[in-house]
């Protein structure tokens, strides 16, 4: 596929739409958008990216709590949050969650965070992607740079 002018908010929507049914059972979803440029991007990648940090927002909190999505631009970057209210990540794990293969599940129980493939997406479109994490709180950060020419 060829890189698209895409506005981030297009993903963000189509991803919360896949998710209605956990959203409605007593989650609580906040979206703090401000209007930002239209970035070049494979959106389809992307949005593996925002489907994957969204469900473990959302397993993480087991259906219940606030979701808050937060989208901004930053000096000449576009920095998107996806941050949940789920019990945290341990903090001896949090260095390794963008390692291939990890997984805070037992053995069978699927594939874990595949934040590999997350952090291998962000890569290709020149971004960054951070943690932050407590108890009670979350916070996934993902940089895109809005110049087309990085590519």
């Amino acid at each position: 596929g060829s890189r698209v002018l895409t506005q981030i908010t297009d993903g963000l929507d189509t991803v919360l739409v896949m998710y209605q049914n956990q959203i409605k059972q007593g989650l609580e979803v906040q979206q703090h958008y401000e209007v930002v440029p239209a970035i070049w991007c494979y959106p389809d990648e992307l949005n593996q990216v925002w489907n994957n940090l969204v469900h473990n927002a959302i397993q993480a909190m087991g259906n219940q709590g606030t979701l808050t999505l937060r989208l901004r631009q930053h000096s000449d970057s576009l920095q998107v949050e996806v941050e949940d209210t789920g019990s945290g990540i341990p903090p001896e794990v949090l260095p390794r969650i963008f390692e291939p293969f990890f997984t805070t599940k037992p053995i069978g129980e699927g594939s874990g965070l595949v934040l590999d493939i997350v952090k291998k997406i962000i890569d290709k479109h020149s971004g960054k992607i951070s943690v932050e994490s407590k108890p009670g709180q979350t916070c996934f950060t993902v940089e895109l740079p809005i110049s087309s020419n990085l590519f």
